[in-house]
This record gives structure tokens, sequence and C-alpha cells, in this order.
């Protein structure tokens, strides 16, 4: 890593974003990760360490601050209900460029809103990844697939991405990027956290729920332009390892504050915009949120 190339910053360093920099800093990429000062702490004494069944096990030890580096390339990887607090944190430091792996689709225009000016695209990740007790990341998928839209293709984060061992996308609008994987992330998370169980035991529990619950995924989709079947999205997450969880199941199940809201509650406001009867997932959100 030398101090020439450009400053990475991932901001949000839990186990999707510590697992990027980590990437990142195999790759010899300049990054820094940005956390809350308990995660910043922990960094720079123990560093980042992953237990990976795909790239091993290692530690790197990546630098960490509280503040993004002025002029930096920021990687977003917060969850949606902590970027209220961290946009000021990101403007403030007038970034060269920021690219977003948030879960969810509503976040586009809010980002846009905030960051006035400032070059932002709406990238994914798919990966299962958990933060265990200690710090230490835990690799759980047989992939790490991130996916960068056409108009981020020069940023400097999606440069350093090409340099590392995870598997790249670069093309599409951000919207097409974005429902690749919500189209599959949604139901996922609503059916394994609605039985609190894994997906390939999720999927098959109730076969009308699962096909009524797609069905609605579809229709939402279809309503954002973006092309799909249901006869496509089961194939796509019958692709899927059965034994996953997501990470909306897990936090539900820890008490913790969740997605929801950014996952089940988004297909609903997607739904009333364009005028769509939902009631499979009205049933499943109402039900998940009164737990």
């Amino acid at each position: 890593m030398t101090d020439s190339k450009p400053v990475i910053a991932v901001v949000g360093p839990g186990a999707v974003g510590g697992l990027v920099a980590w990437f990142l800093h195999r790759g010899g990429a300049n990054v820094v990760v940005v956390g809350r000062p308990a995660s910043v702490a922990r960094i720079t004494a123990r560093g980042l360490h992953v237990s990976s069944t795909l790239f091993g096990e290692a530690t790197e030890n990546v630098p960490a601050s509280q503040t993004v580096p002025h002029g930096a390339s920021v990687i977003l990887a917060v969850k949606t209900f902590g970027l209220a607090d961290t946009l000021p944190l990101i403007a403030q430091s007038q970034p060269r460029e920021v690219l977003s792996v948030m879960n969810g689709v509503g976040h586009t225009e809010v980002l846009a809103q905030h960051l006035a000016g400032i070059p932002v695209a709406s990238g994914s990740i798919s990966v299962e990844a958990t933060r265990t007790a200690d710090g230490s990341i835990e690799h759980k998928s047989p992939f790490v697939r991130i996916a960068v839209p056409s108009s981020a293709e020069d940023f400097a984060s999606a440069q350093a991405l090409a340099d590392t061992e995870a598997e790249l996308t670069v093309q599409g609008t951000d919207a097409e990027v974005l429902w690749s994987k919500f189209r599959f992330l949604a139901p996922m998370a609503l059916l394994t956290s609605y039985w609190q169980t894994t997906l390939g035991e999720a999927l098959s529990k109730d076969p009308e729920l699962t096909e009524a619950l797609l069905t609605e995924v579809v229709a939402c989709e279809i309503a954002n332009g973006v092309a799909d079947t249901v006869e496509a999205l089961t194939r796509t997450l019958g692709s899927l390892p059965a034994t996953m969880h997501s990470s909306l199941q897990n936090d539900l199940a820890a008490g913790r504050i969740s997605e929801l809201d950014s996952i089940g509650g988004e297909l609903l406001r997607q739904a009333q915009r364009h005028g769509l009867q939902t009631p499979t997932i009205e049933t499943i959100v109402a039900d998940l949120t009164a737990r």
C-alpha cells in the first residue's frame, strides 16, 4: 500500500463493510475504515480478522478513523438506519465520489439530496457474513459478488475492487444494479425472518405463501421498469445455498435494530407508489413488526 494511491474510505466497518475493507487491503489499496469510537479502537488494536472457507483466515491491519479523510473515494456500507448520522460526516469531507453498497432501493434519492455536487452511485454486494462478539468476521457464503453501475466505472473505489478477490461486475444503471439484488434479498430476508429458519426450509414451508410473495415482489420490479418473472426469481432463490440465513433474520432474533423498514417497508412504499396490491408483503411485515 502506498500513499500515492487514492484513499478508499469504507464507512461502516460491520460484517459487510469490514469484509470489503479486508479485501481491499489484501489487494493493495490505500484503504481506511471509518466507524464509531468503539469499532475504531478495536480495529486499531486488533485489525480486521476474517474467517472464510473460500479465502482462508487472516488478519489485515487496516487503518481506522472516526472521520472520513478529505477527498477520499467513499464506499458506504452502513445499514439504512445509520444513514442519517453518517451523511453529514461524509459531506463535510468533500469526497471525490461515493459508492453505496447498502441494502434496499430507497436510499438513492436520500444520497442525491444530501450529497449534491458529488458523484454518487448505488451498487450492491451479495454475501453472507456475520460479525462475532469479539469483532471478527465470518464469511459464510460460497461467493462475494459486488455489482457496480456503469456510471461508477471510473471511480477509484471500483477500480480498487477490481484488484481484489471478490467477484466484480460493472454494468447497468443504478436501478438495475439495486433491483438485481433486492429482487432476491427482499423475499429471502422476509421469509427467513418470518419462519426463523434457513432459506431452503423457508422457501418450502408454505409454497402458496412463497409464490404469492414472489409474485408481489416481481410486480414491484416491473413497475420500476425492471423485467423479471416469478419463475426466474424462483430459480435465483433456489440457486442460493439452502443453509443461508439473512442479516434481517439475525437482527430480529437478537432484538437489535433491523432493516425491516428498508426491506419490507420499502416494498410496501414501492407498491403504494405504483398502485399495486401486496397483501402477502403486508401480512409478513405486520407480523415481523409486531414481534
